[in-house]
């Protein structure tokens, strides 16, 4: 027993003590940043984001435990003659799927938080443009930034694209 200014503490109060404390200071970094953010670590990447060229923007969401994105505005100034919400997904090998509008369209489908590497992963990206569907994968930046990558077997010669929360 300890006595201190009048008062008794007993040796396992303090005990306890130290362990709220100790337990407090080792958050995990997940705990921290729920606690901080309100957010799990593995939604960080909920929300709207406009790509660095200012081209396009998406919605991410999230589906269970998986990860997807639709698009919801792009840049129509190649051919002013098709507003943006009236072009269709004429190019999609799928014929049922042909005369689907872009804008709500699902461009990112099936992406799985890895905690090991602080990513997305195992996804698909869905090309409007060629019609083609790659494998993708997702991270953040430390600035905030988004990296999408669309990729044929191996990431490292993939294609990516950035984008930044709005």
């Amino acid at each position: 027993m300890i006595k201190a200014a009048s008062e008794t503490i007993s040796n396992k109060t303090i005990f306890y003590c130290l362990i709220v404390l100790f337990n407090i200071c080792n958050l995990s970094q997940s705990s921290a940043q729920i606690l901080t953010t309100g957010v799990l670590p593995q939604d960080r990447i909920c929300g709207k984001w406009i790509s660095e060229e200012k081209n396009c923007i998406v919605q991410v969401y999230k589906n269970g435990n998986e990860y997807g994105a639709k698009l919801t505005w792009f840049d129509d100034s190649d051919d002013k003659t098709k507003p943006m919400n009236t072009r269709i997904d004429y190019k999609n090998p799928n014929k049922a799927l042909q005369n689907r509008k872009l804008i709500g369209m699902d461009v990112v489908d099936n992406l799985t938080y890895n905690p090991e590497t602080n990513s997305w992963e195992n996804g698909e990206i869905y090309d409007a443009k060629s019609g083609r569907t790659w494998s993708s994968a997702v991270s953040l930046s430390r600035e905030g930034l988004m990296k999408v990558t669309g990729y044929w077997k191996f990431k490292f010669i993939g294609k990516s694209m950035n984008f930044k929360r709005i």
